[in-house]
C-alpha cells in the first residue's frame, strides 16, 4: 500500500500561472506527490510534453503510479539543478511552455522518521533529500566548526540564541558523537532561555541544517539562472517558496532581469530585460487552503514571462 502523502500547496494558482496549452513543454523541478504534474498534464492534452524532476525515490514510485495513464509524461531521476544537461539527454534546448518549481520539502519527506527531518520522533539524523548523497546532517552537527554551526543557524535559520546553541552542540560532541534527532532537539532546548513562543525551540535549526545539508539556497540560485537560458519567449516561470530566504533569492532575481537599466550609468549599456513580473507581489494561500493545510501559511508564489 501506498503510504507517501503530500499536500500540492497552491495548486490551482501555481498552474494557472503557467497558461498551459497543447502543443507546448512544460517542466516540472520539483515532483513530489505529483500534484501539480497531473494538473499539468491534463491541461496540456493531447500534444504537450511535460519533463518532471525529482531526487527521492518514494517521490518518484508513488508518482509513477498516480501519472500512469499519461503517455506525454517523462520523469527523470536528478536533481533539478542538473536540468539543462538532462534536457539536453532528451534533446530538449528550450522549454516553450513553462517551468513550475514547488521548493518546499513533503509531508512525507518531514514526517518519516527515517528521514530524520523532524523532531517530533526520534530518529537518526539525516535529513538528506537524496538518499543516495554520502552528506548528512550528522557530518553537519558532529564535524562543523563552531563557527561555521554559528553561521548556517544565523544566515539559514535565522536563529538568534545561534552562539548558545553551537556552544552546547560542541561541548556536548566532544564526549559523545550526537546521533539522533531527539538528542539534538534536547541540546537545543538546553541552550536556550525558555521564552514564550509558538514554536519549538529546535525548529529553526533543524530548518537550517536541513538547508545546509541539501545545499537548498545555492541550488535556488543556479537553477533560475538556468531555467532562464533554457526558457522560450513566451515561456513562464512559477515559483513557490516557503521561507523569506528562498522568497528573497526568487524577488531579487526577477527584480533584477526584469529591470530596464541595472548599470545606473547616464548613458546605460544594459541588455534588454530578459521577463516581465506577472504579479508584483506574491500570491498567498487562500484562507480555505491555510485551514486545510497550515503549512500553505508561509508559501509564497512568484511568476514571471521570458520576453526576450
Amino acid at each position: 500500500m501506498d503510504d507517501f502523502k503530500h499536500y500540492t500547496v497552491m495548486l490551482n494558482e501555481a498552474v494557472d500561472a503557467l497558461q498551459c496549452e497543447s502543443g507546448k513543454i512544460y517542466v516540472d523541478c520539483t515532483l513530489g506527490g505529483g500534484g501539480h504534474s497531473e494538473l499539468i498534464l491534463s491541461r496540456i492534452q493531447p500534444d504537450g510534453r511535460l519533463i518532471a524532476f525529482d531526487i527521492d525515490d518514494d517521490a518518484i514510485k508513488h508518482s509513477k503510479e498516480r501519472l500512469k495513464n499519461y503517455n506525454n509524461v517523462t520523469i527523470v531521476k536528478s536533481s533539478y539543478t542538473n536540468i539543462k544537461s538532462e534536457l539536453a539527454k532528451l534533446g530538449i534546448n528550450k522549454i516553450t511552455g513553462g517551468v513550475i518549481l514547488d521548493l518546499g520539502a513533503s509531508y512525507h519527506q518531514l514526517t518519516k522518521a527515517e528521514r530524520g527531518f523532524s523532531f517530533s520522533k526520534d530518529a537518526p539524523l539525516d535529513m538528506r533529500f537524496d538518499m543516495s548523497s554520502d552528506f548528512s546532517a550528522k557530518d553537519v552537527v558532529n564535524s562543523y566548526k563552531e563557527d561555521d554551526l554559528v553561521r548556517i543557524f544565523s544566515e539559514y535559520g535565522e536563529e538568534r540564541f545561534s552562539k548558545r546553541i553551537a556552544k552546547k552542540i560542541v561541548e556536548t560532541r566532544a564526549k559523545k558523537r550526537i546521533e539522533t534527532t531527539g538528542e539534538l532537539a534536547d541540546i537545543i532546548v538546553s541552550a536556550t532561555p525558555k521564552i514564550k513562543s509558538s514554536i519549538h525551540p529546535a525548529t529553526r535549526v533543524f530548518q537550517a541544517i536541513r538547508i545546509e545539508v541539501n545545499n537548498e539556497l545555492k541550488n535556488v540560485n543556479f537553477v533560475l539562472h538556468d531555467i532562464l537560458d533554457l526558457l522560450d519567449k513566451g515561456g513562464i516561470i512559477s515559483v513557490i517558496s516557503f521561507h523569506s530566504l528562498e522568497d528573497r533569492i526568487v524577488k531579487r532575481f526577477f527584480k533584477h532581469e526584469s529591470q530596464k537599466c541595472r548599470c545606473n550609468d547616464i548613458i546605460c549599456k544594459c541588455p534588454p530585460p530578459k521577463i516581465e513580473l506577472v504579479n508584483k507581489k506574491p500570491i498567498e494561500a487562500s484562507i480555505e487552503e491555510i485551514k486545510e493545510n497550515p503549512p500553505s501559511r508561509s508559501a509564497k508564489l512568484r511568476v514571471a514571462r521570458c520576453i526576450f
